[in-house]
């Protein structure tokens, strides 16, 4: 199997879980992208085979592909932040939307592989009446929703061009343990509990389809078990997200895990102007739920407990390693 942006925050957790499962992994990556890094304090590249390679660099992708010669692909590389998209358009897109050109294009000339899954994002959709099924128009009013966008229609035009076996993933607002990403909010709000000062928020009220990191990479993993099986049937976009009772306001979300965390933190408004971000977002995983079995096993208070626990185990120096591993063996037995 190959994995592309292993050394990320979701990609961490699903190395962890695929060795897990005594799966042969590849992971492809140009760096680790945080400090610290989940992929670190886990030790996640222990247990596999480690390329590392920028998705942007097709020479260096299609070696990396020749050389793993994969079953299953996970594509997962990318710059995942909004804000950094109006800071740096240009790389967004060259990661985003070339670098997704790049891998499939490897693949492709390697002689194709049972299951290509290609990871986007719940933001491809435009705006438009939610929840979004799978159907919905594409678009992005952002550079990074742009180029989330802009990926499904490389992945449906490498599928229907070239007939490869290959699905999209779209989920977004995932949280967990270990994540240190920039302006995001579980990072933002532990950072601010472990150093006892005031959490501070840029959108207070937008409501966003929270759920625990494990839920659509079960999802992911599911899907690629499905299109090894039957392409025919299951390739395609696919979206996995959580119920709606779990589409709450940053708010609300900022103050459960203060609560969990215990202390006496304030959840303010932070200060300056921000980029625009959409005030609701919400997508329909009726399909994932039918067709594939799928459902979230972890709810929004799970995981917040779930991320408190992380956190409080790496402020007490504890292996996270283990801890992780414990979570996912935690998760795996909540299916």
């Amino acid at each position: 199997m190959l994995l592309t942006g292993h050394t990320g925050f979701k990609g961490t957790w699903l190395t962890l879980w695929l060795e897990r499962l005594g799966a042969r992994v590849t992971g492809l990556s140009d760096e680790v992208p945080t400090s610290p890094s989940l992929h670190d304090l886990a030790q996640a590249g222990a247990g596999i085979e480690q390329v590392t390679a920028d998705v942007r660099d097709r020479a260096a992708v299609r070696a990396a592909v020749a050389a793993a010669s994969p079953s299953v692909v996970l594509h997962m590389a990318a710059q995942p932040l909004v804000r950094r998209s109006y800071e740096e358009p240009e790389e967004t897109f060259a990661i985003n939307v070339q670098g997704t050109v790049n891998v499939l294009d490897a693949v492709r000339e390697a002689g194709g592989a049972d299951a290509i899954i290609v990871v986007t994002s719940d933001k491809c959709y435009a705006p438009g009446p939610d929840p979004h099924p799978e159907d919905d128009p594409l678009g992005g009013e952002d550079p990074y929703s742009a180029s989330k966008a802009a990926a499904e229609l490389v992945a449906a035009a490498y599928r229907s061009s070239f007939g490869l076996p290959l699905a999209s993933a779209r989920a977004g607002n995932v949280i967990g343990g270990g994540d240190w990403g920039s302006a995001r909010l579980v990072p933002d709000v532990m950072c601010a509990l472990m150093a006892g000062e005031d959490v501070e928020l840029r959108n207070a009220a937008a409501i966003r389809p929270w759920q625990h990191v494990l839920n659509p990479l079960a999802g992911y993993l599911a899907l690629a078990e499905a299109v090894v099986r039957d392409p025919g049937t299951y390739a395609g976009p696919w979206n996995f997200g959580p119920s709606p009772d779990d589409e709450l306001p940053v708010q609300t979300v900022a103050e459960r895990l203060a609560e969990l965390w215990g202390g006496d933190a304030r959840i303010v408004a932070q200060p300056g102007e921000h980029p625009p971000e959409s005030g609701v977002l919400r997508i329909d995983s009726a399909k994932a739920r039918e067709q594939l079995g799928w459902r979230p096993a972890w709810d929004l208070d799970a995981a917040l407990r779930a991320i408190v626990d992380w956190y409080r185990a790496y402020e007490r120096g504890d292996d996270l390693r283990a801890v992780t591993l414990a979570q996912i063996d935690a998760y795996e037995a909540a299916r």
